[in-house]
């Protein structure tokens, strides 16, 4: 393999992980911010603990997510200065500014409420802690508009000229803000996501009903919760993908390599070879595959929450083993349905970095097939081993259930450092922990005896 193919499997399969961290985040952020609402406003009583223990538990799987999203960002930024300098070189004076605002608002706003959320939850009034996770989920959406923003000119470079050296530099900000390649691909996104989230949710709490939880208020609500959210964000991701592909109609080579046209894409390849020189340009032939799973993957697990939501009647779903594992497997769909769209639209632009402008051959880095190669290994060994890592982490806190919380853990909670949280799961007569709470609290302030 050249240096170019090499380049462009790193970036599709870096891209294609880091891109599963995000979809996590945005899907569970507004679910957070709900049931954390719910929490303060209740007007009952009897309820409160409970929305508290699926804040605390939920937001766990959040945390954790995050800070390893974070992680493989970070690691993603260094291959422009690494892998692709001449992208940096030629579009950086346009797109540094939309991710330079990614960054602030990401790194800087979010990151610093999210802590505010995580390290204040017994020292804030109870409506500023809520309000700070408000901020964090305001800003991981204002986050993934920026990225997209910046994938958007990639896939459709408007408001910019070019200057004597072929460097481009903004001329037209509302234009790049605005553009028809950035918009609809993110409602598609932020609709996808939380049709993700939704099935997480829907699907971990399955597990515990199949279990025999020990909390099944917050399991309940958590699975009717996930359900709807998972069946409104597929829906609205489906309904938002149709404009997209008047937009994918203008790209040829990825309108006939998705349609699985072998007569267009040839003509594509002929095209570019007569602009670009000898080389294989066409988008490889397997995104017609990867297009109809993401379709098929989509209409199942909507279908599946569908028929999920009709066994809530009289709680049947709760002893309906058959569909809590159907719910159990499902997890996986939309995220198939999301990443095979990602990688749609990024393999689909080829052999354009920027469409139109910049080849990708033109926007890596001088570097041998060999160096590129060693490139490919160590990010992708990076991005998998923390990809790994972030599930089994999540598995294990999920399996945990809300007996075993970290998340607002106080020393009243857990006076004897055991990690076992006071408040969670209760079949021994003491359902919102408050008499457990209380006597781990009275311990807790009891004088030491004498000497």
């Amino acid at each position: 393999m050249t240096a170019v193919d090499l380049g462009r499997l790193q970036f599709a399969l870096t891209a294609f992980l880091h891109f599963s961290f995000v979809v996590v985040t945005l899907g569970l952020a507004p679910f957070l911010a709900y049931i954390n609402s719910r929490a303060v406003f209740t007007r009952k009583p009897a309820l409160r603990p409970v929305f508290d223990r699926m804040t605390r538990f939920w937001g766990q799987v959040y945390v954790i997510n995050y800070a390893l999203g974070i992680v493989t960002g970070l690691v993603m930024e260094f291959q422009f200065g690494l892998s692709w300098t001449g992208l940096s070189r030629l579009t950086g004076d346009v797109f540094g500014t939309t991710l330079a605002m990614e960054t602030i608002v990401a790194f800087f706003v979010e990151s610093t409420f999210l802590g505010l959320w995580i390290f204040g939850w017994h020292l804030l009034p109870r409506w500023a802690h809520m309000l700070s996770f408000y901020v964090v989920t305001a800003t991981a959406y204002a986050s993934a508009y920026w990225i997209m923003v910046t994938n958007g000119f990639l896939q459709n470079p408007v408001g910019f000229a070019k200057r004597e050296d072929g460097t481009m530099y903004l001329t037209d900000l509302g234009a790049l803000l605005t553009n028809d390649g950035a918009l609809p691909a993110l409602y598609h996104l932020t609709a996808a996501s939380i049709g993700v989230g939704g099935f997480l949710i829907a699907g971990a709490s399955a597990w515990h009903f199949l279990r025999g939880t020990t909390d099944p208020e917050v399991f309940r609500r958590s699975l009717h919760g996930g359900v709807a959210l998972g069946i409104g964000g597929v829906w609205m991701a489906v309904l938002n993908g149709f404009p997209q592909l008047s937009f994918v109609g203008d790209q040829e080579g990825k309108s006939a390599a998705i349609n699985g046209d072998a007569e267009a894409l040839a003509a594509y390849q002929a095209e570019m070879t007569k602009l670009l020189g000898p080389g294989d340009w066409a988008p490889p032939e397997w995104l017609s595959t990867a297009f109809s799973t993401m379709q098929m993957a989509g209409y199942l697990a909507w279908t599946i929450g569908v028929v999920a939501a009709f066994f809530f009647i009289r709680r049947r779903i709760e002893r309906t083993r058959t569909m809590l594992r159907v719910l159990v497997w499902t997890i996986p769909l939309p995220f198939v349905a999301v990443l095979c769209g990602w990688l749609i639209r990024e393999m689909g632009r080829q052999p354009w970095a920027v469409y139109g402008e910049v080849a990708v051959k033109d926007a890596l880095s001088d570097v041998s097939a060999g160096g590129m190669l060693f490139s490919l290994i160590a990010f992708v060994t990076v991005f998998a081993a923390l990809a790994v890592v972030d599930w089994v982490l999540i598995a294990r806190t999920v399996r945990r259930g809300t007996g075993r919380m970290f998340l607002g853990l106080t020393l009243a909670d857990d006076p004897a450092g055991t990690g076992r949280d006071t408040e969670g799961g209760a079949a021994d007569g003491d359902p919102d922990g408050s008499a457990r709470r209380t006597a781990a609290r009275d311990d807790a302030l009891s004088p030491l005896p004498p000497l």
